[in-house]
């Protein structure tokens, strides 16, 4: 599989990222700081960078423009961020990022924005007039960062009902496979209400998040589905 770069001053995110993008295959490197990004970006040539804005030495952005100036944006670049603006999306956008994530970041949105960062989609260009002054754009109001990096563009709606809170299960087998059959439907009914977001579905049910995540593999949980009442 691939080799990711995850750069983030906040560990629980590091850590979460690298157990999510580890189960996946992939071989995942941690950088707290721009610093230690330089490092490891020479060190081990990733094929993708998770790359946060906010960081305490050098921001996201600044090191982008530092890949792009000197011949090392070689790979995809997905930034994240919690509070970023609509500008900061488009300046990144206009330097070479790929992607875009807003904290907290679902699941699904994580694992599509990296498949689309390996096989190298592209991104819709912004217009000729975004590129040559952001501040131009004036966004809607339900415009989010993540459209504006796709040039400001929203998703298109999809309309899933998702898991029901009242279902039925099968009482005449094994006590064992009935609880996995119930705590499956408990978990896909929550991703669902939640737009796939673990942070919430982990506060709702009160698991701390990497547990909840080995739960919903044991389960054997489709978390793709979710994305069906994202957005």
């Amino acid at each position: 599989m691939a080799t990711i770069l995850v750069v983030d001053d906040e560990l629980g995110i590091r850590d979460l990222l690298s157990e999510i993008l580890n189960d996946e295959g992939h071989t995942v490197e941690l950088a707290e700081n721009a610093a230690q990004a330089r490092a490891l970006r020479t060190q081990f040539r990733p094929d993708l960078v998770l790359l946060d804005i906010w960081m305490p030495d050098t921001d996201g952005v600044s090191l982008l423009k530092e890949w792009a100036s000197t011949g090392l944006l070689t790979m995809p670049v997905i930034m994240m961020s919690g509070h970023a603006t609509i500008d900061t999306a488009v300046e990144a956008t206009r330097i070479g990022a790929t992607a875009f994530l807003e904290k907290p970041i679902t699941l699904q949105k994580l694992l599509k924005a990296v498949d689309v960062g390996l096989n190298k989609t592209a991104v819709k260009p912004l217009a000729p007039s975004l590129q040559k002054n952001p501040a131009a754009m004036i966004a809607p109001a339900d415009l989010t960062v993540e459209a504006a990096m796709t040039g400001g563009t929203l998703p298109d709606m999809v309309l899933d009902i998702g898991p029901q809170s009242l279902q039925s299960f099968n009482l005449e087998g094994p006590l064992r496979e009935a609880r996995d059959e119930f705590e499956k439907a408990y978990f896909e009914y929550h991703l669902a209400k939640e737009s796939g977001s673990m942070t919430r579905v982990a506060e709702k049910t009160g698991l701390e998040r990497t547990h909840l995540y080995r739960k919903l593999k044991q389960l054997g949980v489709d978390l793709a589905r979710s994305k069906r009442n994202a957005l």
